[in-house]
């Protein structure tokens, strides 16, 4: 690439889909955005089950109908909810039946054409986005920021740029150059998971629906089950990583053998093949000292990821993007912007509202709320909203108030 120096408004780093959603709207209110994405699309992503809460800013940056009308050529699975299984107890929430307003169903994708149909589309709205490029340095200390970038053949160039959405997710490039990553407070985790042909013949699995299903034996070890609308899912168990000792070396075999494992599981999936290479991630859970800064602001992933447990990450990521979108348009703008109540504050609260709901998970406490046998209507609706990514809407008592209401609710499903 030949240009150095070039003067843009916004450097959006990554193309996934926070950096679309953050690009398209302020592409939209007329600012000069430029994405740059280290790889190559469609690449392989994890992240599949998508919460309602995502259509509403896929609709804001006007990718939606992009979304629609590729839906049936990339078999991506209408989803209207989420299904929980624990040792022949069976529980499910239908986001159409939930206490927010918005939309009550979305997709089960798979990542690679998902993410590939938004930065297409965010290109075709007039946005460019350089592939294949890496940011290996910022000095944000100068107004503009300038950043250097290196390209596929390992030469660098410069970029002068009035702000900075990193949207790197797992890649998590600003915190790195930053120094702003600190340890997570949850638990190290590890996530074993593939691609399978499910071949599922039982008539009464839900396909537009998650299934998450506890470990007969560990209430903290679960699994998702992701169907895709060609016959094939993903499939992956999450636990400590010491649950994982002393099993076999070959991923394959090991998620094979652990699945084979749960009653259910191998009930359910007696015909599946398994033709897809296991993957493995380990200690994901992340977060930052700070979500924003002179010149930079951290969407999605690259700020902080509590679990895949309730599908938020994809959520919470597009949420930031029209968060920042929002601020970084009225100071560019001139006008007077405050990025810590403006942007920070208003993230982190959907986001500890997800973490409450994540730590009683884990705990028992939201596992015995769900499977109780006697469960109000009401309070079902609130849950519901929240699984289906509503997680902001403080209109909703377990929003607003959710330890103490969990912690309360909990103590009733026991007493029942």
């Amino acid at each position: 690439m030949s240009e150095l120096d070039r003067q843009i408004d916004i450097v959006v780093i990554g193309a996934g889909p926070a950096g679309a959603v953050a690009a398209s709207l302020l592409n939209a209110k007329g600012h000069n955005v430029l994405v740059i994405e280290r790889q190559h699309f469609p690449r392989f992503s994890i992240g599949e089950s998508l919460l309602p809460q995502c259509m509403e800013f896929l609709a804001q940056a006007n990718l939606l109908d992009a979304v629609h009308r590729h839906a049936d050529q990339h078999h991506f699975q209408h989803k209207n909810g989420a299904a929980f299984v624990h040792a022949g107890r069976y529980s499910e929430f239908d986001f159409r039946q939930k206490f927010s307003d918005g939309h009550g169903t979305t997709y089960q994708v798979q990542r690679a054409p998902f993410d590939h149909i938004l930065a297409q589309e965010t290109e075709r709205q007039g946005v460019e986005i350089i592939w294949g490029h890496t940011l290996v340095n910022i000095d944000q200390d100068t107004s503009p920021a300038r950043l250097t970038v290196e390209d596929e053949h390992h030469q660098t160039y410069t970029i002068s740029a009035q702000f900075v959405l990193d949207a790197s997710g797992f890649g998590r490039v600003l915190p790195r150059l930053l120094q702003l990553d600190r340890p997570s407070n949850f638990p190290s985790r590890t996530s074993l998971f593939t691609h399978i042909e499910d071949n599922i013949s039982d008539d009464g699995f839900d396909r537009e629906k998650i299934r998450v299903t506890v470990h007969y034996q560990h209430k903290d070890v679960w699994f998702w089950l992701i169907p895709f609308a060609h016959g094939r899912c993903s499939i992956g168990v999450v636990a400590r990583s010491e649950f994982f000792d002393g099993r076999d070396e070959d991923l394959n075999r090991r998620l094979a053998d652990i699945i084979a494992d749960e009653p259910s599981l191998k009930t359910l999936l007696a015909n599946a093949r398994f033709d897809t290479p296991a993957r493995e991630i380990t200690g994901y859970a992340s977060d930052v000292s700070q979500l924003w800064g002179p010149n930079f602001a951290l969407l999605g992933n690259a700020g902080e990821f509590l679990d895949p447990v309730f599908s938020s990450g994809v959520t919470i990521a597009m949420k930031s993007a029209s968060l920042a979108a929002d601020v970084l348009d009225r100071q560019l703008r001139g006008q007077a912007v405050d990025w810590e109540a403006e942007y920070a504050q208003p993230l982190r609260a959907g986001v500890d509202t997800f973490r409450a709901f994540v730590e009683a998970w884990y705990d028992g406490r939201f596992q015995d709320i769900i499977f109780a046998s006697q469960q109000s209507k009401e309070v079902r609706a609130m849950i519901s909203s929240i699984l289906a990514g509503y997680a902001w809407d403080t209109n909703n008592p377990y929003v607003k108030d959710s330890e103490h209401r969990i912690n309360v609710l909990a103590e009733l499903c026991r007493l029942s």
